[in-house]
């Protein structure tokens, strides 16, 4: 070996020949290859070679046709890719067909953002179904990127015009069977949005709001003379006598309805200086202390003894009888719930368990956030403006025991970021 030369040490070396690289280069080869199972058609050659095998299907559940795809998209459709083949090599025929959710609000909100709010329906439509369009497209194109096998070129689209007749053909029979009816329900309602909100689009954030403590009176004789039963004694105590609640929506108070006690909590009759009071025995010592108040219990009862004692709206004529619920706590507040069914769930199931109607039940709160013109002291203002208000017209009723603020997770629009609140609406 001539000394100007380097050793030739890979000739001395005994290593197979490789036809691949060695270097991976994945962002440069990978859509090459992408590209070559589309020409081949990779997924249809598949599909015959495994006819007559078992079935495997995947019930794939569609993203919205909304904007690019994210790394939420990319976990789905590749974990559910790694299935469908997995299954294949497994010996099953295990076909793919992506699709997409082309209908909804994310679509709805793309559109009023570029053209504005209150276009006619019928170009709402046209531009909706064109901007599904668009995007089924973008994201095809990536999800193909990823490696994932399907029928690309024959997905399912919740806007085909034969999948839209297919509802409305499906409703007509549930119809015809008796299965649907129109009723009120609470749902999740976003006064930004002006419409109810799915779970998924709900989210907790931070929120400070006034925590009140509220007397509801108990006037009528026979009504006292019921709790003095209920309590074990001869007859009820002279004086002002009331049930308290604690709550931080002071805001559904004016469309208050009922009183909820849990049936088998133990509920004590206190006496103070400013009264008799009824609340949760295990929580006596907590309420005075924030009330401020010395006091004693002078009697004890099961909450279901407590059972239709109709107390008092603290300023509204109105009866607010006692209703049984489980769902009543000792975590905090008085062990006693108040009930506005249009604002709650628990609220609403529980009244409509009490023989309540859709047309017996206070739904003052407007779409827009405000209450309707016609609720005495309260009307057309905003909810959250009047909750200052409603605390001032408690304390001017001598109703109100204690209020502070308070800081707890609250419900917020995941589009505007704002508080919503839990509203009967009138769904299917």
């Amino acid at each position: 070996m001539a000394d100007d030369k380097k050793p030739d040490w890979k000739s001395t070396l005994n290593l197979p020949d490789t036809p691949f690289a060695m270097r991976g280069d994945l962002a440069k080869r990978e859509p090459g290859w992408v590209r070559e199972w589309q020409e081949k058609n990779v997924y249809g050659a598949i599909r015959k070679a495994s006819a007559g095998r078992p079935r495997f299907v995947l019930h794939d559940g569609p993203p919205y046709a909304n904007a690019a795809i994210h790394i939420g998209h990319a976990v789905n459709k590749i974990l559910k890719d790694v299935i469908v083949k997995s299954r294949t090599l497994a010996g099953f025929d295990a076909p793919y067909v992506p699709g997409w959710d082309c209908h909804g609000m994310p679509i709805e909100v793309q559109i009023e953002k570029t053209h504005g709010k209150h276009l006619p329906v019928e170009q709402t439509l046209k531009l909706c179904r064109a901007y599904a369009y668009e995007q089924i497209a973008l994201q095809k194109k990536d999800f193909q990127r990823l490696g994932v096998l399907g029928d690309w070129d024959r997905p399912y689209l919740t806007m085909a015009y034969g999948n839209e007749a297919d509802e409305i053909r499906t409703l007509g029979r549930l119809l015809e069977k008796g299965f649907l009816y129109r009723g009120l329900k609470p749902v999740n309602w976003c006064f930004d949005c002006g419409s109810a909100l799915a779970e998924a689009e709900v989210e907790y954030e931070d929120r400070q709001d006034i925590a009140i403590d509220v007397a509801f009176p108990i006037t009528d004789a026979d009504e006292r003379t019921k709790l003095a039963r209920a309590f074990g004694l001869a007859k009820a105590p002279e004086g002002p006598i009331a049930a308290v609640i604690w709550t931080t929506t002071p805001w559904t108070i004016p469309a208050n309805q009922a009183l909820n006690a849990h049936p088998r909590f133990t509920y004590a009759l206190v006496e103070t200086a400013r009264g008799h009071f009824v609340v949760a025995q295990d929580l006596v010592e907590a309420c005075l202390a924030r009330w401020k108040l010395d006091g004693r219990a002078i009697a004890t009862a099961r909450g279901d003894a407590l059972e239709l004692i109709a107390f008092r709206h603290p300023f509204y004529d109105r009866a607010a009888p006692v209703y049984l619920g489980d769902y009543v706590t000792l975590e905090q507040g008085t062990g006693i719930v108040h009930s506005s069914p249009a604002y709650g769930m628990d609220d609403f199931l529980s009244c409509r368990r009490y023989g309540m109607k859709d047309d017996d039940i206070e739904n003052p709160v407007e779409g827009d956030g405000r209450y309707a013109a016609s609720l005495p002291l309260f009307g057309g203002l905003k909810i959250w403006d009047a909750n200052p208000k409603v605390v001032d017209k408690l304390r001017e009723a001598g109703a109100l025991m204690h209020a502070e603020k308070f800081t707890h997770s609250y419900m917020h629009c995941w589009r505007h970021k704002t508080p919503i609140i839990y509203r009967a609406t009138t769904q299917w």
